[in-house]
């Protein structure tokens, strides 16, 4: 069993979980485009590859497939989910399962707007949004939505560009600078992060981690605490269900006043991902079963205690030149 994992940057621990999991029964192959990536260091083996943009880098992936004899190959970047997607046929030529969504949802959950169209559509209760400033206003006038709220790219990731805004003159001097910006309502209420696996041959979602954020940094979860809600569990099942993911997500949701609302999708490991783990839900171990041909069994609720807490801290990596 050998699993490929690309663009590692410095997620080491998603690395040295993935060897852990495999105990010398498989190999960790980690990629990224630099060689001062930390988290290429954990793997059993690593490459150094193009940029994700470059005409050669499917081929160069391929090629790594081929050679490491890769049963698995995954992303811990949004940009690149779409492009393994995309290239599902690629792999599965050569014996390779992505682990991942479909191109569509991968695409939609990288395009914020969308995915709040969807949410409306499906009656999930979620941030008002806007691409056309003109409609943003019109409701602020007729008191659907108020100030402050965000602006940020309809399409990004990683908590990029995004401005608290507190009136209307700075809304157009965003808008005056940038295209392709997005007016989303504030939510003021208690962050929550799902890490959630959905089995990929049965499509049934088998583990669900919920933890309250307490506090962030640069778009992750810096400090937090594990806790437990069947309603919450249900709400994802039901989500998940609807939209069709498979393989591990990440869900950002706001509890106000008790209800949830459904923010943001990321179909990958998310940065707070460690603390599931940790908790024991263990999804490295989901994915090697479901790459053996094996089904998971549900253990939502089951797998973790509440009341545990999760905090980050800085590391470092030396290493010689070579």
């Amino acid at each position: 069993m050998n699993i490929l994992i690309l663009s590692a940057g410095t997620r080491n621990k998603i690395v040295e979980y993935f060897v852990s999991t495999l105990n010398g029964t498989g190999k960790v192959i980690a990629t990224d485009m630099s060689s001062l990536a930390p988290a290429i260091y954990e793997a059993d083996k690593y490459y150094i590859v193009p940029k994700m943009t470059s005409p050669d880098y499917m081929d160069t992936i391929i090629d790594i497939c081929q050679k490491e004899k890769i049963d698995g190959v995954l992303s811990l970047i949004d940009p690149e989910l779409s492009l393994l997607a995309k290239n599902e046929n690629l792999f599965e030529a050569i014996g390779t399962k992505v682990i991942g969504s479909a191109y569509d949802l991968c695409e939609m959950s990288l395009d914020k707007y969308q995915m709040y169209l969807w949410l409306k559509e499906h009656q999930y209760k979620c941030a008002k949004s806007y691409m056309d400033k003109m409609d943003f206003y019109k409701d602020v006038e007729n008191g659907k939505i108020t100030y402050p709220v965000f602006v940020k790219p309809a399409r990004g990731s990683a908590s990029i560009a995004i401005s608290k805004v507190y009136d209307k003159e700075t809304v157009e001097l965003l808008f005056a600078h940038d295209d392709g910006l997005m007016i989303q309502e504030y939510l003021n209420g208690q962050e929550i992060g799902a890490d959630v696996y959905i089995d990929m041959i049965s499509g049934q979602v088998v583990s669900i981690f919920t933890k309250k954020k307490i506090k962030m940094r640069a778009g992750e979860t810096d400090k937090a605490v594990s806790f437990k809600d069947d309603k919450l569990f249900e709400l994802i099942k039901k989500f998940v269900s609807e939209a069709g993911y498979r393989g591990q997500i990440d869900i950002d949701i706001f509890d106000i006043n008790g209800e949830y609302y459904i923010s943001e999708v990321n179909p990958r490991f998310g940065g707070g991902y460690p603390h599931a783990y940790e908790c024991g839900a263990d999804h490295m171990n989901l994915i090697v079963h479901n790459l053996e041909g094996n089904k998971n069994e549900c253990v939502v609720g089951k797998n973790y205690d509440d009341g545990i807490y999760m905090m980050k801290y800085n590391e470092i990596m030396i290493q010689q030149n070579r």
